[in-house]
């Protein structure tokens, strides 16, 4: 997906806030959004950029690209089941939840051993880091996402 006249925006001001915090490295998503991110913040520090899949967010399968209100005129309560049933349901035959704290632990414990690296990414896999680092139930991940545009320290 593509970057929205409030998406560049925000882009910029990201861009300028990671430069602000210096990282050493960037791992993004591999998704146009994080890569734009990335790429101009790893430019302006002169660093690499380097992409890895398990930082894209959830596959939702054939609900990915359609807003929530279409989704739920077409099938009801079923994503609930994201919450209620995290271990099976699979949106729009897409990803659990399970499966995608699964990918997003693998990528956290796959970082290498620097300080200061800055991740591009979305907000189920930061909310899976963060929920898994507080031993939180599957149930809770949706208290963990980040606001979009936000930058949020994992240490």
């Amino acid at each position: 997906m593509g970057l929205s006249r409030e998406g560049a925006r925000m882009a910029t001001t990201l861009v300028s806030q990671l430069v602000k915090l210096a990282p050493e490295l960037i791992i993004h998503s591999d998704r146009k959004r994080t890569r734009t991110i990335a790429e101009r913040t790893a430019r302006l520090l002169s660093i690499d950029a380097h992409a890895d899949h398990r930082w894209r967010e959830r596959d939702f399968g054939s609900w990915e690209g359609r807003s929530w209100n279409a989704i739920y005129r077409e099938t009801g309560n079923a994503m609930d089941g994201m919450i209620n049933e995290p271990a099976r349901f699979r949106p729009g035959g897409g990803e659990t939840t399970a499966e995608l704290v699964e990918r997003a632990m693998h990528g956290w414990r796959d970082l290498p051993a620097r300080q200061n690296i800055a991740i591009i990414a979305h907000g189920g896999p930061i909310a899976a880091v963060l929920a898994n680092r507080e031993n939180a139930a599957l149930k809770s991940l949706p208290d963990f996402i980040p606001k979009t545009g936000t930058i949020t320290n994992i240490v």
